[in-house]
């Protein structure tokens, strides 16, 4: 029976699998091409249009004859209190986990002490010469004492508990053969259920557990079906956490934990005894030889049954592993992962518009930085971006769920100029697309007008981001 080690926290099943147009209609002839070193701006309109306000009317050449209205909300205090309702189902954390400093020099004296005789005992217990883990030569410099240091706090700084921990798991890590499953190979069926993608807004890299996955019976089948199978998918995953710690950096003041979100979408659940069986086998080896190396667990889409599951498990867990754990519901979930990671970091599966892993919009990637603007109940949201040279300016825009209107508009500062209808308000509906990405030749100067209408009792947010490539004839 595995030692419990709560400075890990991992949840009992789901299985932990730890550480995923351009529009040219203007007829203007294009002018010489302006020095590009002149800036495109935006300017957020944050006024609130009712939704049964009257369109205001337009001149002959398309321009609106009246400013946006500010009006009175409509009442959103009851809708409010509906959602909160619901995310009061989920389990709430009152004391949210800081991660300790992993710097000798912010240690209490006692826990310096601890680590102190911990090493001189280290010392005089290995025999070889040099001895590694996770690709860090133990005693050799100051990476001994981060690496120590998560041995101490998963045994609450008790010296000689520690030490036992780092004997048998460095013994485990020789019986498991650890250094030659590294060039191992393990195929690929698994890439869709674990897999690394961005960092968390502190820094971490995320890694996204996606259990629903298993709903596949072939898949589930090929994996957990017999001894044999489930052994082979304990070795990838041991494998995919070894490669993925190996890219920590163990250096004191840096990030050496992961922060992980587990999507509980169409989990299996726990009914399938060969699911609980790899569990159980995964959940030992991660408590006893991988301490302390989780910023934060993240669950999201959560479904009933895990919630019951929770509530039974709750008084046997600590106040310290309860503080790493986040749980949020269908509806919550996208926000939730916003709280944490910046939404070009995000999955666009997931809320987010990050999409480096295919060439569906090669000009962003996650390095792209993402504007967030709340769209109240029955409001119109206007991006407004000044732009002050001849370019192409290309954008990509989304709001999580849809269920609202879009419109995107060019408007010249010249006062003979056309306006120009991108696209026509259209209404976009949760089926749709979760990202528009557009683009608009720009060969007079103006402002590009984008709209999200929201019509429903809802608050909605949005996300965009642009940016402006060389004008070409």
């Amino acid at each position: 029976m595995a030692e419990n080690n709560d400075s890990n926290p991992t949840p009992p099943p789901p299985p932990h699998v730890t550480l995923p147009h351009e529009a040219d209609s203007s007829t203007v002839t294009p002018e010489p091409e302006l020095k590009p070193e002149l800036p495109v701006t935006e300017k957020i309109e944050l006024h609130d249009v009712p939704l049964q306000q009257p369109e205001p009317e337009n001149d002959p050449k398309g321009n609106s004859s009246q400013d946006v209205a500010v009006v009175e909300q409509p009442k959103e205090e009851e809708q409010e209190n509906h959602n909160q309702l619901q995310q009061n189902k989920i389990p709430q954390n009152s004391v949210s986990f800081k991660e300790e400093s992993n710097r000798v020099s912010d240690l209490s004296d006692s826990e310096r002490d601890s680590l102190e005789e911990l090493k001189k005992l280290l010392t005089q217990t290995l025999t070889e010469q040099e001895v590694s883990i996770w690709g860090v030569p133990l005693l050799q410099d100051e990476r001994t004492d981060v690496i120590l240091l998560k041995f101490l706090r998963a045994r609450e700084f008790k010296v000689k508990e520690s030490l036992t921990m780092i004997n048998n798991t460095l013994q485990w890590r020789k019986d498991f053969n650890i250094e030659s499953l590294l060039d191992e190979d393990l195929g690929d069926d698994l890439d869709k259920v674990v897999f690394m993608h961005g960092y968390s807004r502190e820094g971490h890299p995320v890694c996204y557990n996606v259990y629903g996955e298993f709903q596949n019976k072939e898949l589930y089948d090929k994996t957990f079906s017999n001894e044999e199978r489930r052994n082979r998918f304990l070795r990838w995953r041991i494998q995919f956490l070894e490669k993925s710690i190996r890219k920590l950096d163990f250096n004191p003041g840096c990030v050496n934990t992961v922060f992980q979100v587990n999507d509980l979408k169409n989990s299996p659940g726990p009914a399938k005894r060969e699911l609980r069986i790899a569990t159980k086998q995964a959940l030992q080896l991660l408590q006893d030889n991988y301490p302390e190396f989780v910023a934060k667990q993240v669950f999201i889409n959560v479904p009933w049954w895990y919630l019951a599951f929770y509530t039974m498990i709750n008084p046997f867990l600590t106040q310290r592993t309860k503080s790493k754990f986040v749980f949020a519901g269908p509806s919550k979930s996208p926000d939730t992962l916003f709280k944490y990671i910046s939404p070009e970091q995000v999955p666009v599966q997931y809320g987010g518009l990050s999409v480096d892993f295919c060439d569906c919009n090669p000009d962003f990637s996650m390095s792209d930085p993402i504007t967030e603007i709340p769209v109240k109940p029955t409001t119109k949201q206007t991006v407004e971006i000044a732009i002050y040279e001849k370019c192409i300016i290309v954008w990509e825009l989304r709001v999580v769920g849809w269920e609202v209107s879009y419109s995107a508009e060019f408007k010249p500062d010249a006062k003979d100029g056309y306006a120009v209808i991108i696209q026509k308000a259209t209404k976009m509906s949760p089926s749709d697309e979760p990202v528009v990405s557009s683009s608009f030749k720009v060969s007079e100067l103006g402002k590009l007008f984008l709209t999200v209408d929201n019509p429903t009792l809802k608050k909605k947010r949005l996300l965009y981001r642009f940016k402006i490539k060389p004008y070409s004839d």
